[in-house]
């Protein structure tokens, strides 16, 4: 009987992760090994290692709440694997949920359907791969024509990658307004990201006012998770 967390994925997933960090290892050694070639001091050596690991902790907490929420929909080892090599938790959340809808599966309920699963799977890993092509086939393309606009007027190219982050956002908030026929239920995924956006606004103010620098590093998964723990009771309210 198919499941979303059989063992053999379980294997297939463990084996992947264990060589993502079996390359991160060599590649930490290598660079350990260059940085004395090249008469980098010890101390910062450590230190630079010891920031970067500090600074990987806030974008893994965020890895890890899409892991969990991908985990109740599609199993455990699928989202483990996807969410640790190439997946980002801005991809993989919309793209579960629209391959999802497209094959007329709830995301509330756990797959049963090896289809199902085997489209979302899909959907999942071939999209991503197009930004992959894209870098290799067209960053030069992408790099020369935004420095030469840079160049041209500084203010354009600032507008341009405005521009283009904000087709990216409108993208994802289109997908809030999916469900605002089904009455005030439908709204709960609005009022949810209001007060996440509300929680970044008061990460903003105590970075700009209070100097909390450090905050930077941790502002998107704080957000993430409190907006998490405000859905509860927003749902409640509102169901």
């Amino acid at each position: 009987m198919f499941s979303v967390n059989h063992p053999f994925l379980y294997l297939l997933s463990g084996l992947v992760v264990v060589f993502i960090i079996v390359q991160s290892a060599f590649f930490l050694v290598k660079a350990v090994k260059q940085a004395k070639k090249l008469g980098i001091s010890t101390d910062t050596v450590k230190k630079t290692i010891l920031s970067s690991s500090l600074f990987s902790v806030a974008p893994a907490v965020s890895i890890l709440v899409g892991v969990i929420t991908l985990s109740k929909f599609i199993g455990l080892p699928f989202p483990w694997y996807r969410l640790s090599v190439l997946g980002a938790v801005t991809y993989e959340l919309p793209a579960a949920t629209l391959a999802a809808s497209a094959m007329g599966v709830p995301v509330t309920e756990t797959v049963t359907d090896p289809a199902a699963f085997s489209t979302i799977a899909w959907v999942m890993s071939l999209g991503i791969l197009s930004g992959l092509i894209l870098v290799v086939f067209g960053l030069k393309k992408i790099q020369g024509g935004m420095v030469s606009l840079a160049g041209k007027d500084k203010r354009w190219g600032e507008i341009l990658q405005d521009a283009l982050f904000l087709g990216m956002i409108s993208a994802f908030v289109g997908l809030l307004f999916a469900n605002v026929r089904q009455g005030l239920s439908g709204f709960i995924p609005i009022v949810v990201a209001l007060s996440s956006a509300v929680l970044m606004a008061v990460c903003g103010l105590l970075i700009k006012k209070l100097k909390w620098t450090w905050l930077e590093q941790y502002a998107m998964p704080l957000c993430m998770l409190g907006a998490m723990a405000l859905s509860l009771p927003i749902t409640a309210l509102m169901s």
